[in-house]
């Protein structure tokens, strides 16, 4: 006779050997075209129509609203992890940064003579009395290099410090306070003079990527749209992730980790690729955003920061992967007004933010917007019914 564990397991299994679902709904392939097709005109029609015209979008909204995508790549890479595998992160603000620090190391390159001493050294190099380059900035006058490390430096990092966590057992509230140790240690070491990341000032200044110049509308529309294209192609990625077998794995560890390791998985290296994953993805938002933004600093790496991350995820409705993308431009969004309008209590609104979505909004606003679907539904089949 069967165990209860036995049943159970036996469902479990069963649930990961179904066939996949489609990768979206047709109402959710339109919804995520129209937005799309939105988004990719904000520069054409900044480039288009000169200032004062009608249909003319500025250049900050163009910045601003590609600054918000990079972060709405950051929080669904945060949602793979959270909302699928049940790993809470509170340090993914350290992968954006190591990102955006990777491609720092090449815009400053790119500088060349043109800064403020005029050096082949970076100026804050040149005014911290440097004479040559550390060895760690090799070949970062490489474009192709760079983005190598784009991917590599906040992958192995991500590797390393995964493996042996999970191969620790450390999970929950353990696991998610050493990852805000971890990313508040490299803030620390990143804001030192002498690490060669220039400081508390970080990387700044930039003048040209790839020959063009970073300034220029036509260069900024690329960006924008290169980085819609990276925001796309991570939410498909993902999707068809969760989708699958494999996603279907990573919710079992979430669920019930025990009863999987009973059935005979082992979940170590599925939170360890699915994490590791997630940093990458995080790496690359953080390199898109940094040439938009014209930025990078240690204050990046703060983990304020990945808390911020975290309420992204939770607001737009976490384990759903669209509702992070929402969560990020509807957070930000409400923080570029609400920090112009009363900058004193910003930090007050999002703590009260959080609050609210966990008493009343669980699920997040995907998920109110679905139960108030269901709900109409529902009631206009009982006055179907009724007639």
């Amino acid at each position: 006779m069967k165990t209860a564990s036995q049943h159970i397991a036996q469902n479990i299994s069963r649930q990961i050997a179904v066939a996949k679902t489609p990768l979206f709904s047709r109402p959710a392939w339109s919804g995520i075209i129209f937005c799309s097709v939105i988004l990719a005109l904000l520069p054409l029609l900044n480039l288009a129509f000169p200032a004062g015209h009608v249909l003319h979008i500025s250049s900050y909204t163009v910045a601003l609203v590609g600054k918000f995508m990079c972060y709405a790549m950051a929080a669904l890479a945060l949602d793979l992890v959270w909302g699928y595998t049940g790993i809470l992160s509170l340090g993914h603000g350290v992968f954006f940064a190591l990102g955006g620090y990777a491609h720092g190391m090449y815009l400053m390159r790119a500088i060349g003579r043109d800064g403020v001493y005029q050096s082949n050294l970076p100026d804050f190099m040149v005014f911290l009395d440097w004479k040559t380059y550390p060895w760690f900035w090799s070949l970062t006058d490489n474009f192709w290099y760079c983005m190598a490390l784009v991917v590599l430096v906040p992958g192995v990092l991500a590797f390393v410090f995964g493996y042996f966590a999970f191969r620790s057992r450390i999970k929950g509230v353990y696991f998610s306070i050493i990852t805000q140790a971890m990313t508040f240690a490299f803030m620390l070491l990143f804001f030192r003079n002498n690490t060669g990341f220039g400081g508390n000032n970080g990387f700044t200044d930039f003048k040209r990527i790839l020959g063009y110049s970073i300034t220029a509308p036509s260069t900024k529309a690329v960006l924008y749209l290169i980085t819609l294209a990276f925001l796309l192609g991570a939410l498909l990625l993902c999707r068809w992730i969760v989708t699958s077998k494999l996603g279907r794995v990573l919710q079992a560890v979430r669920d019930s980790e025990s009863r999987l390791m009973f059935i005979g998985y082992n979940p170590l290296w599925f939170k360890l690729f699915v994490w590791t994953l997630s940093a990458v993805l995080c790496g690359i938002a953080g390199a898109l955003y940094v040439p938009q933004v014209g930025i990078i600093n240690p204050s990046e790496m703060s983990p304020a920061n990945s808390i911020e991350m975290v309420i992204w995820a939770a607001v737009g409705g976490r384990g759903s992967l669209l509702g992070p993308i929402i969560g990020a431009f509807s957070v930000n969004g409400l923080k570029s007004w609400f920090t112009g309008a009363f900058p004193d209590l910003w930090l007050y609104a999002l703590g009260l933010i959080f609050i609210l979505v966990t008493l009343f909004m669980p699920q997040g606003i995907l998920g109110l917007a679905e139960k108030l679907k269901s709900k109409s539904k529902g009631e206009l089949k009982s006055s179907k019914e009724a007639v």
